[in-house]
């Protein structure tokens, strides 16, 4: 997606709080992205994390769910 949107890696490691060698690790597998890491990036996306996992084609995220 970030290719997609144009966007430099830097520019989401700025995002995330990580550096760019950090993000371009996630990006190549070879270190696993944290759980609050997909939220941020699914969150920024506008998309749900099964997206990004590619467990799904669908784009448009998870209505909320209504907690109380």
């Amino acid at each position: 997606m970030r290719e997609d949107w144009d966007l430099k890696q830097r520019t989401l490691a700025e995002y995330l709080n990580c550096s760019q060698v950090c993000y371009s690790q996630y990006e190549r597998g070879n270190r696993d992205i944290p759980t609050d890491v997909l939220i941020k990036l699914a969150d920024y996306y506008g998309t749900s994390i099964d997206y990004l996992l590619g467990r799904t084609d669908v784009m448009t995220p998870y209505p909320a769910a209504n907690v109380k």
